[in-house]
């Protein structure tokens, strides 16, 4: 794919939280998962993950959080991205930098959408740039499904996790009270998402992490432009590096996804729809 997505089968909507407004694109129904972009943006790839979320039985919240909705990733454009999210006061990108203030308000959506969807919690998909916000987002109750896919950040240390001391022992400590499991994705020779930053999850949650190594040669080929020449590297599991082949391990991947967070939202015995 090389367009724009319209986004057209969403409800996009102003959400408030705390005084500070974002766009939120909602479909489905319900409970709720929050399926968070990934560099440079909500790509078509980011909403095709999410419009698989939303046929498996979830709504569905996208909210925009950088780069241009629905852009194809360039790489010309993506670089520019990257750029103005380094230097936001909104995210931690490097080293001592601690937890990225914006999942605060992510924490606020999904309490927001909990309180309209129901269910017994609510879903949270981190996606490289946003990989660590799904975990941190646990430290809102109503979270009760994280999904933490390739986190990049902290971009300077390969065996750092983008959270504060406290922050850390806040989720470690939520995690194990409540019986909560973290499902992880990472391709075994990604350098944005390396087997240290994979060991420190462990190391901090213990059996509460469930780090899962996707081959290499698993990896879609000729991803867009801005993996394909920025992030030059094996990475995006079920965005970019996706490969739609019956049995494909990124697709067994993906159907992990939807039956993880089916089996902690969904009523026992619910089935997904075939995809």
């Amino acid at each position: 794919m090389s367009e724009s997505d319209p986004i057209s089968d969403f409800i996009r909507r102003s959400v408030t939280v705390e005084g500070v407004e974002k766009t939120v694109y909602v479909a489905g129904s319900g409970p709720a998962v929050v399926v968070l972009p990934e560099m440079p943006g909500i790509s078509p790839d980011v909403l095709r993950l999410a419009r698989w979320v939303r046929d498996a039985g979830f709504t569905v919240h996208v909210p925009s959080l950088f780069g241009r909705d629905g852009a194809f990733p360039t790489a010309e454009g993506g670089r520019e991205v990257v750029r103005r999210a380094c230097v936001s006061a909104e995210f931690r990108a490097f080293a001592g930098g601690g937890t990225s203030p914006v999942t605060g308000w992510l924490r606020g959506l999904a309490r927001r959408a909990h309180a309209e969807c129901g269910g017994p919690g609510v879903g949270a998909i981190g996606l490289c740039f946003t990989g660590n916000f799904a975990l941190t987002m646990a430290l809102e109750p109503a979270v009760t499904a994280p999904v933490v896919n390739h986190p990049s950040l902290p971009l300077d240390d390969p065996g750092g996790l983008e959270l504060d001391a406290a922050d850390a022992r806040a989720v470690r400590e939520r995690l194990h009270r409540d019986g909560l499991t973290v499902l992880a994705y990472r391709f075994e020779g990604d350098r944005w998402c390396t087997g240290q930053r994979f060991a420190a999850y462990r190391a901090l949650l213990g059996d509460a992490f469930d780090g899962r190594v996707l081959a290499d040669t698993a990896a879609n080929p000729a991803p867009p432009p801005f993996f394909a020449e920025l992030v030059g590297t094996p990475h995006s599991v079920v965005t970019a590096h996706f490969v739609d082949e019956a049995g494909h391990p990124t697709v067994r991947a993906r159907d992990e996804i939807l039956g993880f967070l089916a089996g902690r939202l969904l009523p026992p015995g619910s089935s997904q729809p075939s995809r």
